[in-house]
């Protein structure tokens, strides 16, 4: 009997071993393909355009391009003060973490969404916005004759208010999951508050955490719009050199080796960030998040709460209000002139009028969320089988390239490398939510690759062994665990189609403008119409953006019993 036993439980282990292996190609074979054909091969076609001359590659020039003292200040710049850019966004947006997944407070839904808006806006809008609060004539200076546009400080406030909800929504989502009777039991055994969060709930927050600082990271890397509004002539990044040197000087020699570059540099790091997680994982004891917010009690707890929502309403509601502020202040006083305005098209910018660009935002946006949360989730699954190898582990990394590499880049690329058959898509509206799903599907894999990675590996083995498949699997262990994951997942990759610019300027139709490509047209004519008509269309995608996010979280609310 014995004997048999032995015979037999190799066998059994063995066909799930075999099992997971195959599931797992088949998950990242769509993955795999979709960032091939739609971001390798673009970045690629534009990299070879630019250093390669009569069939020959000029390596040369990436030497030529290094030794130029105002390249290394430029790649200097963009590597500190995203590192700042990081901490800083942090330090300010843990707390907000920590209240929106353990507090629970009259308008926490409307508040998360407010929250959340910001990250939506175009970047050129933000730079405008912090420039009309702490520039010249801005409402800082009005009142305390304060200005910020000429230091770096603007800049780091900027991409606060940009990535803000990233580490809220990122870190929260997790930290509300997780079950707080683990830390309650360590302070049982003696451990101090402090201690007990931090060996108990920081090392289970810590792979949210890194994929939260990563995210930041990368945007700030990339820069572009808030840079070039409130840098002005002293501070420029890699994104804003490139644009330079692509639309202004026309060097694209130049261009290409920047975006070698940061391609590199961006490598690197993720190389770093896939290892270190890697080495964090853990199995967590995860529970419906109504089971983890209570009330404040005690005045230090209601002291942190009004601090974040001190914080919220200064470096977040305030300029959003300039922005709505400025969309109302009309020539013949408040009113809703601007937006008038938007329903007419005087043939000077747009084939079409303004208001268009809403519908056309929001068609471009639903095909892309629905894009990015099938590659991300596909993508996410494949990431979750342990013992994956280094391939898997590489792959891993390489999801986040479209993060950190020029949107500029991207965008031109499209339309070099997708015009002609068989990919000949410069025509085709799909061109759009294709561009735009790669931004946003990282974020459908950051955010639900911490929960995924938190389920106990033994339940999924049990399933495996009892004869289920990898389907069934997924849909019985891991489809209740991760929807509230996929959700939120859902909704970053809803507001980053909505808001991305860099990729899209380049590729949008002129009869089919997108929001933030109308916004940018209108903000770089002159006349107080257009910049009036350009606040009402920010002031428009803010709205259009909280009432989503608002019904989303309604719709995760009434699902939380689910879980």
């Amino acid at each position: 009997m014995d004997l048999a036993r032995t015979e037999v439980a190799p066998k059994t282990r063995a066909v799930p071993k075999k099992r997971g292996g195959a599931a797992r190609l088949g998950l990242m074979a769509l993955p795999v393909a979709f960032f091939a054909v739609f971001f390798a091969y673009p970045v690629a076609a534009i990299v070879a355009r630019g250093l390669k001359v009569d069939g020959a590659w000029q390596l040369g020039r990436i030497g030529d391009v290094l030794a130029q003292s105002d390249i290394r200040h430029v790649l200097w710049f963009t590597t500190w003060q995203a590192l700042a850019s990081t901490a800083l966004t942090l330090l300010i947006a843990l707390p907000a973490a920590y209240v929106f997944a353990r507090f629970d407070f009259r308008g926490k839904q409307i508040l998360r969404a407010v929250v959340t808006v910001p990250f939506v806006l175009p970047t050129v809008v933000v730079g405008t916005a912090f420039l009309a609060l702490v520039g010249r004539g801005g409402l800082l200076d009005e009142l305390w004759g304060v200005r910020l546009d000429t230091t770096v400080w603007a800049i780091l406030l900027a991409h606060v208010f940009f990535n803000y909800a990233v580490v809220v929504r990122t870190v929260g989502g997790l930290w509300s999951q997780l079950d707080p009777r683990q830390e309650e039991a360590a302070r049982m055994l003696g451990a101090s508050r402090f201690a007990a969060w931090r060996k108990v709930t920081l090392p289970a927050l810590s792979p949210a955490v890194a994929a939260a600082a990563l995210m930041v990271f990368l945007f700030t890397f990339t820069s572009f719009g808030v840079v070039q509004i409130l840098g002005g002539p002293t501070f420029s990044t890699l994104e804003v050199e490139i644009y330079r040197q692509t639309s202004e000087i026309f060097d694209l020699a130049t261009a290409a080796v920047l975006t070698i570059i940061q391609f590199v540099a961006v490598g690197a790091i993720l190389a770093v960030h896939a290892w270190t997680v890697r080495r964090r994982e853990t199995a967590l004891r995860l529970v419906a998040p109504e089971m983890t917010a209570r009330r404040p009690h005690g005045a230090g707890q209601w002291a942190l709460l009004a601090a974040v929502l001190a914080s919220i309403v200064l470096l977040l509601v305030l300029p959003l209000g300039v922005l709505i502020q400025r969309s109302l202040d009309a020539p013949g006083g408040y009113g809703f002139a601007y937006y008038k305005a938007l329903t007419s098209d005087d043939g000077g910018i747009f084939l079409v009028a303004p208001i268009e660009a809403i519908g056309n935002s929001l068609e471009y946006a639903l095909a892309a969320t629905a894009i990015a949360v099938v590659i991300g989730g596909l993508a996410a699954a494949a990431l979750t089988r342990r013992n994956a190898g280094r391939l898997v582990r590489g792959f891993d990394a390489l999801l986040m390239l479209p993060l950190g590499v020029s949107a500029v880049t991207v965008g031109f690329g499209f339309l070099i490398a997708l015009d002609e058959p068989p990919l000949d898509l410069r025509a085709s509206w799909i061109l759009v939510p294709l561009a735009q799903a790669l931004v946003g599907a990282p974020f459908v894999v950051r955010t639900m690759l911490p929960v995924l990675r938190a389920v106990d590996e033994r339940l999924r083995e049990a399933a495996a062994v009892l004869g289920a498949s990898p389907w069934r699997v997924w849909r019985e262990v891991d489809l209740p665990m991760v929807r509230r994951a996929l959700l939120i997942a859902a909704g970053f990759a809803f507001a980053v189609s909505l808001g991305e610019f860099g990729a899209t300027v380049f590729i949008a139709r002129p009869d089919n403008p997108t929001l933030p490509v109308a916004v940018a047209r209108l903000l770089g004519r002159a006349g107080d119409l257009n910049y009036g008509q350009a606040m009402a269309l920010s002031t428009i995608l803010m709205v259009v953006c909280a009432v989503a996010l608002l019904l989303l979280e309604r719709v995760r609310t009434d699902r939380t019993g689910e879980f």
